[in-house]
């Protein structure tokens, strides 16, 4: 059985950008893809982030983000690597090698999102779309 094309988000702190491109490109290419996200600095789930997803039916809640050292430490492998920091954060955005192709997607931060809840889904709901919508083409173009 040949395996599946290995895919690896990854951001500075996996808490809102690499998580939305993980689960969006899982959501579109179902089984055929395998799929995960790391950051360099991992923190917390970003709140909005989860119920933006939650929208959309993808229920992350108590997820934990990972450090794409640990990965790099375990010797684990990707065919494609998409990065999705924002160019100002470029800089620290984390190296990790492809095997097929490295993709760069800047995105803004979410967590640069201020006011109440409800402005934050604002500012974060146009974000999630244009991932969900990357993510699609995305998928749509290796599978």
């Amino acid at each position: 059985m040949e395996s599946r094309p290995r895919v690896l988000a990854i951001c500075i702190h996996n808490s809102a950008r690499s998580q939305m491109t993980e689960e969006y490109i899982r959501q579109a290419a179902g089984d055929r893809l395998e799929v995960t996200s790391a950051g360099i600095e991992p923190g917390e789930l970003n709140p909005v982030v989860v119920e933006l997803l939650k929208q959309d039916g993808i229920h992350i809640e108590g997820k934990k983000t990972q450090s794409v050292f640990d990965l790099h430490n375990r010797g684990e492998r990707y065919d494609y690597v998409i990065a999705v920091c924002d160019k100002e954060a470029a800089e620290r955005c984390p190296i990790f090698p492809a095997e097929k192709q490295r993709l760069h997607w800047p995105f803004p931060d979410p967590s640069k999102a201020e006011g109440t809840m409800q402005q934050k889904l604002a500012y974060v709901r146009p974000i999630r779309d244009e991932i969900k919508k990357m993510a699609q083409e995305f998928v749509a173009d290796i599978l």
